[in-house]
């Protein structure tokens, strides 16, 4: 061990009590398989497993359209605000748990439309989970609804006239699900109508996309952040431009592992990433099928990549400088980590 730590355990109490922020977690993603049976008896929803172990069993994926599968049919047993509200609330508390201060999460909201779900239930179990938080730990959020990019843009658009009457509850946009075959360039419309609305934009690309996809992002979408990023390594103009403009990636490193993006947590690029001068960032991305929430994340590529304390800290404040509060809040949780250091 080196720089401040002087064994796992020593660099591990010292994670767990960092102040972070999550920026990259899909609320769908943290149903847990206990919360999946207890909502399907709540709806009278039939689920293909006979047992909680069975679920965790099916959590064995090769990549994402193997995950999205499963990921898709968990969400069915989703009905009412209250199911959206226990949903988040659950994610919020593991949160706290993991010293998170701030959260910007994603929502599906097309994956719950389609089903016949209102928007607006969905929108408001979640914020009133939120507000919740907030009142009883402090935590803070942001709310980033996501486009599915399997379905059409016309889909899209159709998803962001239903957002209209809650845009006060709604920060960003954001562009998820099957990557490959689906670029950015795909949604430039909706975006930039988005964006002329007021929204942050965010996009997932160049997590199974090639760096074709993270330029599109940049130059059509105007993200504002990019989720995922890694293969954006595989050119080094687009490396220096990520670097130089200060754009911050999200990157999930057991969520890498587990849909194989990586085949070991040791060839993880994080630590590629920092020296490269990025502003990554560690989320958990969908914690209940990847194994971890955001601490968990840090464990293991901390433990993997033999992480320093300077790069621990560096990473936690990419979390808060690359998130969208205000100048000030950031500022304030910034001093939180120079306290704790």
């Amino acid at each position: 061990m080196h720089d401040g730590f002087a064994s796992a355990s020593d660099r591990a109490a010292y994670i767990n009590g960092l102040p972070k922020a999550e920026l990259h977690l899909h609320i769908e993603g943290s149903l847990e398989p206990e919360l999946m049976f207890e909502l399907a008896q709540r709806n009278g929803v039939t689920i293909p497993f006979a047992s909680v172990e069975e679920v965790r069993a099916a959590y064995a994926f090769s990549n994402l359209q193997d995950f999205l599968d499963i990921y898709y049919q968990g969400m069915g047993v989703l009905h009412t605000e209250q199911d959206f509200h226990d949903l988040t609330a659950a994610y919020l508390a593991r949160a706290h748990a993991d010293a998170v201060r701030h959260v910007e999460i994603f929502f599906d909201p097309q994956g719950h439309t389609a089903r016949g779900v209102a928007f607006g239930t969905v929108i408001t179990g979640i914020t009133r989970a939120l507000d919740d938080a907030h009142a009883r730990y402090g935590i803070t959020s942001k709310l980033i609804m996501c486009f599915l990019r399997h379905l059409s843009e016309a889909d899209a658009e159709a998803t962001l006239d239903e957002a209209l009457p809650y845009l006060g509850r709604i920060d960003g946009v954001g562009l998820d699900s099957s990557e490959v075959g689906h670029p950015p360039s795909k949604f430039t419309r909706v975006f930039t109508r988005a964006r002329a609305l007021g929204l942050k934009i965010v996009a997932h690309a160049g997590e199974e996309g090639p760096p074709a996809y993270v330029y599109e992002a940049l130059d059509l979408l105007g993200v504002d952040r990019v989720d995922h990023g890694n293969r954006s390594l595989e050119d080094p103009a687009l490396v220096a431009r990520l670097a130089t403009a200060g754009m911050t990636l999200t990157v999930c490193p057991l969520s890498n592992l587990k849909l194989c993006v990586v085949g070991d947590v040791a060839d993880h690029p994080l630590k590629i990433m920092l020296d490269a001068g990025l502003r990554a960032t560690v989320n958990s991305d969908d914690p209940s099928y990847f194994g971890g929430y955001v601490n968990a994340n840090y464990l293991t590529v901390a433990d993997a990549l033999d992480l320093s304390k300077a790069e621990l800290i560096t990473l936690a404040r990419n979390s808060f400088t690359g998130s969208f509060l205000d100048d000030a809040a950031k500022a304030k949780h910034l001093a939180a980590i120079a306290a704790y250091t």
